[in-house]
């Protein structure tokens, strides 16, 4: 009787082991892990370009956390960090930053810059999607008290095609904005009540 070569049980022996790790992983160890990038309880996200999670619709957050795990929307920072984590821990951990409570956004309001880009958001229709109070729902995030250098960071990236695995019909949205207008859209949306 011929034996089976032993690297290659191994090899599915050391994945069962990792992912088994990982699905051991309690709920409130996932959350810490989540802080050190966005923040306790989702806000306010201690990293420049790192959006706020608080407060943002639950749908939307459990999209994103399982295009995340399955690879299809690039985030070099959280790469295996929801390697064989389940879809019922990602929808807890989608509720739990869902029902944080949004802190509002540090800096002061440009008046001049918050009315350009209201006129912006009116102009592009940006409510028709995110709602009139940009709260968003549900597979739409919240706008209203987001980040300002994270809004700015994430319309770039749908403008330049390196928004992989998100709604392409922002880049269509965007199309033909300036950075300036860029910048003024982000700075009113951040200044919006959450």
């Amino acid at each position: 009787m011929r034996r089976a070569p032993l690297l290659p049980w191994i090899a599915l022996l050391w994945t069962a082991l990792l992912a088994g790790g990982a699905a051991a992983q309690a709920l409130p160890e996932r959350l810490a892990a989540c802080a050190a990038c966005h923040g306790a309880g989702g806000a306010p996200a201690p990293l420049a370009n790192t959006p706020t999670l608080a407060g943002q619709p639950p749908v939307f957050l459990e999209n994103q956390l399982v295009m995340i795990r399955e690879g299809l929307r690039d985030i070099p920072a959280m790469k295996g960090l929801l390697d064989g984590v389940s879809d019922a821990d990602l929808t807890a951990m989608a509720r739990h930053f869902a029902e944080q409570t949004i802190r509002p956004q540090p800096g002061a309001r440009d008046a001049a810059l918050f009315a350009r880009g209201q006129q912006l958001a009116d102009g592009n229709r940006c409510a028709s999607c995110h709602l009139p109070s940009y709260a968003g729902r549900e597979q739409m995030p919240r706008l209203a008290g987001q980040r300002e250098d994270y809004l700015l960071h994430a319309m770039r990236q749908f403008l330049s095609g390196q928004a992989t695995g998100r709604n392409t019909i922002m880049a269509a949205s965007l199309h033909g904005l300036k950075d300036d207008d860029l910048k003024a859209l982000a700075h009113h949306l951040s200044q919006l009540a959450p």
